[in-house]
């Protein structure tokens, strides 16, 4: 059987800040024997990621003894490389896609932010370093059945100079290999894994989250970013290029309506004594 994840050409693997793709390079530094000349271990910063998921990049890369480029979109069709130290924290690259957009948010319809920040960033560097044709990478699991298809149909997304590579697809790996990889390191990324999934995982309030999943967030933590860029978007740009999401309450609503809500029961309330103690 052909090893999925072996390497014979310019090759870019992309680490998305998770599990999967960090389980994803492991099997390749595996089979490869170390990371193979001509193959880049590429990340892109959005400016909105967890700190947490930052943080996991650095140890990684420290840990695995494996170079990761971090990346991040400027304007112009530009990028820069940046260091764990050196990334943005506050949503500087995004807002800077949304300028050169004219202020219009992206949306479902529109995702120009993934296409932008990530995808043609790393198109931007790989070809910068000379390479004009290259595989990549993709942490996509066998249980993803509708990313899975996505790629399979079209292995050439956004230029013919890039074939796209499942590897985790091709050996059937699921959440649950993944999930049991990472409770035998000594060290994960630490953000809640709900059953494979991890939910503040991406940009903290990415628009393609469920709602019931952004409220539970901003329950956690508050995060004014979004509502502000709505808020700023509705100066310039009617319907979805005002909003993330037209067909569900805004960012400012949900994070109105998570301040409104109130405990079910008293946080502080005194449990009953009893002889069985604690």
């Amino acid at each position: 059987m052909i090893d999925p994840f072996k390497i014979d050409g310019p090759t870019c693997i992309s680490f998305s800040f998770g599990r999967s793709s960090a389980y994803l390079l492991h099997r390749v530094l595996e089979s490869n024997g170390g990371l193979p000349e001509g193959s880049h271990v590429l990340s892109c910063n959005t400016g909105k990621e967890e700190e947490a998921s930052l943080a996991f990049g650095w140890e990684i890369s420290e840990r695995w003894s494996v170079p990761i480029t971090l990346l991040e979109y400027r304007p112009g069709a530009g990028f820069e490389v940046v260091t764990f130290e050196t990334a943005s924290r506050n949503g500087e690259p995004f807002e800077a896609v949304i300028a050169q957009r004219g202020g219009v948010l992206p949306n479902p319809r529109s995702r120009y932010c993934s296409s932008e920040m990530k995808t043609r960033t790393m198109h931007r560097y790989l070809r910068s370093l000379g390479i004009e044709e290259w595989e990549t990478m993709l942490g996509i699991r066998a249980d993803e059945p509708r990313r899975v298809a996505k790629f399979r149909f079209n292995p050439h997304p956004e230029t013919p100079a890039e074939y796209v590579r499942i590897p985790l697809a091709d050996a059937f790996v699921s959440a649950h290999d993944v999930g049991a990889f990472w409770k035998a390191q000594p060290f994960d990324l630490q953000l809640p894994n709900n059953n494979g999934k991890t939910m503040h995982g991406n940009c903290t309030r990415c628009f393609l989250k469920p709602a019931a999943q952004i409220l539970s967030l901003e329950k956690e933590r508050h995060d004014p970013w979004w509502m502000v860029q709505e808020k700023k978007a509705e100066s310039v740009a009617t319907g979805d290029g005002c909003r993330f999401r037209n067909d569900r309450p805004s960012y400012a609503q949900i994070a109105a309506f998570a301040a409104e809500q109130k405990d079910m029961f008293d946080q502080d309330e005194e449990a009953i004594s009893c002889l069985c103690g604690d």
